[in-house]
């Protein structure tokens, strides 16, 4: 109750205003240049899930995404470095969160890998995005064995429980990356999970 500073949730929160903490950005800015496709795979898996506060993100990753066609030799280029160092530096100075406008719709982006559950609370002003809220979340032993639409639709779950004293009673709008969710309106499902 009595600091004028301090680390709260990963951010660094002061009178001047709030952000990242530096540790965790250092941890960004010193990703290796990657040798092989792998390492590019990697690199552009984190990248990725950040895509939507990076303008223009395809446009400046395209050098590394040629890379990891099966066709293609692993020739890292002028133009590779650049689209990395632009990429790095976009990921290392991380948007800022913000408190919620109550006059704009909320939403609500999520994602699931084999491991863990991510999602993403902001709203869009300007037609620009931003942030109010992260969460994630690993995924215990019985979840891990779920199916890839199951994962899917758990971080749909997660997310708008965690979120629900932010969205209760406005509009609000959830965007998963899993295009098959969209087939189970037409569908029947037996699956008591699914339902």
């Amino acid at each position: 109750m009595m600091l004028t500073e301090g680390i709260v949730l990963g951010y660094h929160i002061s009178r001047s205003g709030m952000r990242v903490d530096p540790t965790k950005i250092y941890i960004i800015t010193q990703i290796r240049i990657p040798s092989s496709q792998k390492e590019v795979c990697s690199f552009l898996g984190h990248s990725v899930y950040y895509r939507r506060f990076i303008p223009n993100f395809t446009s400046l990753a395209t050098p590394l995404f040629k890379l990891l066609s099966k066709e293609a030799e692993f020739k890292w280029d002028d133009e590779c470095q650049i689209s990395f160092e632009i990429l790095k530096q976009k990921l290392s100075t991380t948007p800022i969160l913000r408190g919620p406008n109550w006059s704009l719709p909320f939403h609500i982006c999520t994602d699931a890998s084999d491991t863990a559950l991510g999602a993403v609370l902001g709203q869009r002003e300007n037609q620009m995005p931003y942030a109010i809220y992260f969460v994630s979340k690993n995924l215990s032993p019985a979840e891990v064995n779920y199916t890839v639409t199951e994962k899917e639709l758990l971080v749909v779950v997660h997310a708008i429980n965690k979120f629900r004293h932010y969205i209760t009673g406005y509009q609000a709008f959830v965007h998963t990356d899993h295009s098959s969710i969209k087939f189970l309106m037409n569908k029947p499902v037996t699956n008591p999970r699914v339902t």
